[in-house]
């Protein structure tokens, strides 16, 4: 028995390490990305186990998937549209679900929770991705999430119709395979609630500090994973 442990854990660790380099081969991640890439999600299968894996790796598909996706449609004038992730990038995105993880690992007796906001995290996090960047492509029209009045798109703080109703599938996405690796309850709908609010909560940030120069868009794809953790908490001790 602890020998086939040994072998499936020596097994995990060189998938992980694996699909790390191939995504800096095939620049989704600069080098310290996948670094850190590698670290959240050996954190995260310690703490949670495959289903925590499973969840981090459904972000991180949809997240690249949405951020390919007719690209050439979201530069604007004067930027680019990077698609390589830095250290800071994942660890805004993934901290916070790594963070969940390592106390589920050290308080087993309540892992159940710290499973359900690592995955609200993650959800936050994919509504976050999706939204803008499939509303680059598919919203008509841009709004300021605070005065409601039209702005250009790619604004901090500005959202759609279509891109927010598009966050919110993959909130829903990320909380029904939470569901399906850690049990349909009521929790699953605090997933996705977390991970709605947890993107309006980004968005506001971007309207507000963000705009102002206080904070940089790492510090607020943190703060929404961190408030959509957050939310799913609150909702489940209540």
């Amino acid at each position: 028995m602890h020998l086939s442990f040994f072998f499936e854990t020596i097994i995990t660790l060189a998938v992980i390490i694996a699909i790390a380099l191939l995504c800096v081969k095939k620049r989704k991640l600069t080098p310290g990305g996948g670094v850190m890439a590698a670290v959240v999600g050996l954190l995260v299968v310690a703490g949670t186990g495959y289903g925590g894996l499973l969840l981090l790796g459904a972000f991180f598909i949809m997240g690249v998937a949405a951020t390919s996706h007719k690209k050439q449609l979201k530069i604007l004038p004067g930027q680019t549209h990077p698609e390589q992730r830095s250290a800071g990038q994942v660890f805004a995105n993934g901290g916070v679900a790594a963070i969940m993880a390592l106390l589920a690992l050290i308080n087993p007796d309540i892992d159940d929770m710290y499973q359900m906001m690592l995955a609200a995290s993650l959800a936050a996090a994919t509504a976050d991705t999706l939204s803008s960047e499939l509303g680059m492509v598919y919203g008509r029209n841009f709004y300021n999430i605070l005065t409601f009045k039209k702005e250009a798109k790619g604004l901090d703080g500005v959202v759609s119709l279509e891109g927010t109703l598009l966050g919110a599938a993959g909130a829903g996405i990320l909380a029904l395979l939470y569901g399906i690796c850690f049990g349909m309850d009521e929790s699953v709908w605090f997933v996705a609630i977390a991970g709605i609010a947890g993107n309006l909560v980004d968005s506001l940030l971007g309207a507000t500090l963000e705009r102002k120069h206080i904070i940089g868009n790492d510090t607020v794809n943190f703060g929404n994973t961190l408030f959509g953790a957050i939310t799913a908490m609150l909702l489940y001790l209540l």
